[in-house]
């Protein structure tokens, strides 16, 4: 499974790719307002260096919910790198404008998926991820991590490529669900992976080691 980090903090991110683990990074326009960063000319700069740190795969997301407009900022934002996915939004005029892409060669992440049957959508238009909520899903009382297993199970049987990124991931034990029932990528907080690191007895056990070293 690959790990994904969401966020546009620099900083971050090269803990993260410093660790050894990072597979790409997710961003959205409330990232980037977390950090900052304000003015497209700024956010397109941004997104570079990003690339620049990482080696995988990295979101950026369209603003425009209209055909038109998600395909002129989308084709804006894949000349940008190399390593940028287009981030489309579930809509109707999204659909659209990922088949339009996949016919175009540009990677896409279709992005606010709540259910399978939006998942099998974003698919058969072609994109190269899909991305369901499993935290916000949980806020309300539902189950994300059975949305997960229904995706996985309809993209077995059909076979499609579209890569299944687990977002909203709260916490560590999402990410070791996820792993459990075949998500492709988690994209989480870097608190959510570090977490993964801890656990009680490597810490006594480490501790014990120490101690007896220096007898």
């Amino acid at each position: 499974m690959k790990f994904f980090i969401d966020t546009a903090n620099l900083a971050q991110i090269k803990e993260a790719q410093d660790l050894g683990v990072l597979d790409g990074v997710t961003t959205n326009p409330s990232l980037m307002a977390k950090e900052g960063i304000k003015g497209q000319k700024n956010i397109l700069k941004h997104y570079v260096d990003i690339c620049k740190i990482v080696t995988g795969d990295v979101s950026a997301e369209v603003i425009a919910t209209d055909f038109a407009g998600m395909v002129k900022e989308g084709e804006a934002l894949a000349k940008l790198h190399k390593r940028i996915v287009v981030k489309i939004p579930m809509i109707k005029d999204g659909i659209k404008a990922i088949k339009y892409f996949s016919k175009k060669g540009i990677r896409t992440n279709c992005t606010l998926v709540f259910s399978a049957g939006q998942a099998l959508l974003a698919a058969k238009a072609g994109a190269s991820y899909v991305s369901p909520f499993i935290g916000r899903l949980d806020d309300v009382s539902t189950d994300g991590l059975r949305l997960i297993e229904d995706i996985r199970l309809i993209y077995d049987n059909y076979a499609y490529e579209t890569e299944i990124l687990a977002a909203s991931v709260r916490h560590p034990m999402h990410i070791i669900n996820c792993a459990q029932i075949g998500a492709d990528v988690v994209t989480c907080p870097l608190s959510a992976i570090t977490a993964l690191l801890k656990h009680p007895l490597t810490d006594s056990g480490l501790a014990q080691f120490l101690a007896d070293a220096k007898k």
